[in-house]
């Protein structure tokens, strides 16, 4: 445990990706298997759930030193982070344990899961007897739940391809999906490549940057072609001998979510196509927001297909990784697009569809295309590369596929409470609620409709935290309502109806734009403002 204590520490001391990464690579070198699977399983986000120790563990805190649960918060907020904090109060340990992280995991980890009240506290005052606070907090990230590091998967990928003599891309492909932490299964991660083994998760996606100048600095027009960037949900769809999966970018499938796309399907076998979930209704595509609704549904039956109306799935493609088990992504992107027109047009099913690309004669088109996108329901460009292979992950340079999202929707809004932020800024408060006007009475009033923690910066998060402590009205909690002065703009992707928030309405991706210190509140939008918002392009 404290090898893996003294690189957390190391991965979280530093903002190097070179550093981070030689760290891990001498540990990966020297750490059993057992340690090991467990390391890239919690760096990579597969760590376990369902453990949830924050209660008990601020009860047992109290307990054993004796202070009062105002003053562990009053020292939450000054440390700015409840595990570190309970990691300092304790006293020292009565003895130092030489245990591995594997045994950590699963004994004093994993074991809290489901068990009763009396077992939990015997376990974690057990760890308290043998650890320092180091180790301390990193078993109360571990058991609460929310361990983070800010190490990239990418990372961890090249340390890992390195520590062992392996391909990058080799690499990348074995850990898409959720990389189960035992020592056999770390052994396949690291064992030379095997044939066929693609079939058993999808492949790493090749994702876009955003476009930082004007498209016309990329050079000659006719060496990119340019397609809509769908709002939906990335995946690639597979077919896998009688087996169809659907899987998200976030490497899970979710098939379950979408019967009717698996059964549309009607694929060769070994045939993986990357696109894009979409709802669909008569001409074109519904907003992200709705579709999300589909897919926070962990069963879909086909009855319950009906309770969505006339909204549809539909897969939309734009690239064809493997067709009939030979692997296509180092091919140009304009010889697998060919391909793929004539796979779907094989498809006898119209839930599976074609994203068009198209070529492009002048850059003023592509300006033009992206000027129509909302109207198309789309939220913007992609600018592809001709000859471009399919790469891993976000790819800068000769190669790399461009986004050119279309402006965000804007709306000057009301803040009306906020909240401390935690980490580095537990001091400050970050989280803020905003409202906009209901104007429909005989006074005007103030309805809730967003929050947003981004946007400022930290000189103007310091002046607003000082204005807030001198205008708190009241207090719940964390949360200060404050008095209804300071006006902000807002920047929003979508928006939508919605009985969740008093205005009426959701958007998303809410950030602050602008801090609106020459317009008074009373001039802040109101709910026919963002009425009129509903109708343009995806947003409806």
């Amino acid at each position: 445990m404290k090898r893996f204590t003294d690189l957390y520490l190391a991965l979280d001391g530093t903002n190097s990706t070179l550093e981070k990464k030689d760290a891990l690579k001498a540990y990966l070198s020297e750490a059993s298997d057992a340690d090991a699977a467990w390391t890239i399983a919690l760096l990579t986000g597969n760590r376990p759930k369902g453990i949830g120790a924050t209660r008990i563990l601020r009860t047992l805190c109290i307990e054993v030193t004796g202070y009062p649960e105002w003053m562990l918060d009053e020292c939450r907020v000054a440390v700015g982070d409840l595990s570190e904090t309970i990691a300092l109060l304790l006293p020292g340990p009565d003895a130092f344990s030489a245990e591995n992280l594997s045994r950590t995991m699963d004994e004093r980890v994993v074991a809290l899961r489901g068990a009763d009240e009396a077992f939990r506290r015997r376990i974690i005052t057990e760890a308290w007897s043998v650890f320092d606070s180091n180790q301390r907090l990193v078993y109360h990230k571990l058991i609460r739940g929310g361990f983070r590091v800010g190490v990239q998967k990418r990372t961890v990928t090249r340390a890992l391809a390195e520590a062992h003599d392996l391909d990058f891309d080799l690499v990348a492909h074995r850990l898409t999906g959720r990389f189960a932490p035992r020592p056999e299964e770390y052994r396949r991660l690291i064992s030379p490549e095997r044939p066929d083994e693609h079939r058993e998760r999808p492949y790493p996606f090749f994702l876009a940057q955003s476009l930082a100048r004007d498209p016309s600095e990329l050079g000659d027009p006719a060496d990119w072609c340019i397609e809509d960037k769908w709002d939906g949900i990335r995946a690639q769809l597979s077919v896998r001998g009688r087996e169809r999966l659907l899987w998200s970018r976030g490497e899970e499938p979710i098939g379950v979510q979408f019967p009717e796309l698996l059964a549309a399907a009607d694929l060769p076998t070994d045939t993986v196509l990357d696109g894009e979930v979409l709802l669909w209704k008569d001409a074109g595509p519904r907003s992200f927001l709705e579709l999300q609704k589909r897919l926070n549904r962990t069963r879909l039956p086909g009855p319950q297909l009906q309770l969505f109306g006339g909204d549809e799935a539909r897969f939309i493609a734009y690239d064809l990784l493997e067709y009939a088990g030979e692997d296509l992504r180092a091919r140009p992107l304009s010889e697998r697009r060919d391909r793929l027109r004539q796979v779907v047009a094989d498809v006898s099913s119209e839930l599976i569809g074609l994203s068009e690309s198209h070529a492009i004669g002048d850059w003023s088109e592509v300006r033009s295309h992206r000027e129509s996108a909302r109207a198309r329901g789309t939220e913007g460009v992609m600018l592809k590369p001709r000859d471009s292979p399919y790469g891993v992950g976000r790819r800068s340079g000769p190669g790399g596929w461009l986004k050119w999202k279309v402006d965000p929707f804007t709306a000057d809004a009301v803040m009306v409470g906020a909240q401390s932020g935690s980490g580095r800024r537990a001091n400050l408060h970050t989280d803020y609620t905003f409202a906009i006007w209901d104007r429909a009475g005989d006074e005007p009033t103030l309805v809730t409709f967003a929050k947003a923690y981004s946007g400022l910066d930290q000189g103007e998060i310091e002046r607003l935290d000082r204005w807030i402590r001198r205008n708190t009205t009241s207090r719940k909690g964390p949360f200060r309502a404050v008095k209804p002065e300071q006006v902000f703009e807002l920047a929003f992707d979508g928006i939508q109806r919605s009985n969740r928030h008093k205005s009426g309405f959701a958007v998303r991706f809410p950030r602050i734009h602008r801090w609106r210190e020459d317009k008074p509140a009373i001039e802040a939008d109101d709910t026919v403002t963002l009425s009129s918002l509903l109708g343009v392009g995806a947003a409806s």
